[in-house]
């Protein structure tokens, strides 16, 4: 695990740089839960630009998890539409209807409690626990994994299971006590801008000097091979036909 120190300096980079950068999101002028949780699930597998306007309309639709528990699933179906994977829109009902039945139409504040909702898994509860109750709760979704992979391992099987577990380790141990719901916005918009999956910009990145990966440099593309040619064949030209006239 990355020393207190390092583990500082990382902090006071990546929240300066957010203070500059970081993405102003409807979602994230809000603590309150249920819209935390609208945004959470419509952001799984979804791009940002495509949840705005879909974010707004929901939430002018079923402003709270009663509202949302009293209207038909295929309803919801309907207006979560053209976002896809319509698992989502009937697990999010699932939880509305819940949390009207067992917590007065809120959602807990622990983590125990919020997993036992089916569709609300570690990095949701994570996220709902941090930016609607301002807790000191780790997450960990793919820009975040990728962003400590690179600063703080730099080798190995990035999507392996033990490396799983080490990140969560990595997404605890590195958050500050104060400033949790600036951090981890930080985390995921830092992945999102600048550590990039595929063309980080590297250049003049604040973590340079910490990061393990840096310059990152892609794997090469694993090209097929090519078939041998047959013994005593002879590449052949194709002449196009001629046509008279």
């Amino acid at each position: 695990m990355p020393a207190p120190a390092l583990r500082q300096t990382f902090r006071r980079r990546l929240l300066g740089w957010y203070d500059r950068h970081g993405r102003r999101l409807p979602w994230r002028e809000t603590t309150d839960p249920y819209h935390i949780l609208v945004s959470e699930v419509m952001l799984q597998q979804t791009q940002v630009d495509r949840v705005l306007p879909k974010y707004a309309e929901w939430l002018g639709k079923y402003p709270s998890f009663e509202t949302l528990a009293s209207t038909p699933v295929d309803e919801a179906v309907e207006t979560w539409y053209p976002l896809g994977y319509n698992i989502r829109p009937r697990r999010l009902h699932a939880i509305a209807c819940d949390a009207v039945e067992k917590y007065g139409g809120e959602l807990p504040s622990d983590r125990a409690s919020l997993e036992a909702f089916k569709g609300i898994g570690p990095y949701t509860a994570g996220a709902v626990l941090s930016f609607a109750f301002q807790q000191r709760a780790a997450i960990l979704d793919t820009n975040v994994a990728r962003v400590l992979f690179r600063i703080f391992v730099g080798r190995g099987d990035a999507k392996g299971h033990q490396m799983k577990k080490h990140l969560w380790r990595l997404a605890d141990i590195t958050m500050p006590h104060k400033r949790v719901f600036d951090f981890n916005q930080a985390l995921m918009d830092f992945g999102a801008i600048a550590c990039l999956a595929r063309k980080p910009k590297c250049g003049g990145c604040r973590m340079a000097t910490l990061c393990r990966s840096y310059p990152f440099e892609p794997a090469p593309v694993a090209r097929p091979a090519r078939r041998p040619r047959a013994a005593g064949s002879r590449a052949t030209k194709t002449v196009p036909p001629r046509f008279s006239g």
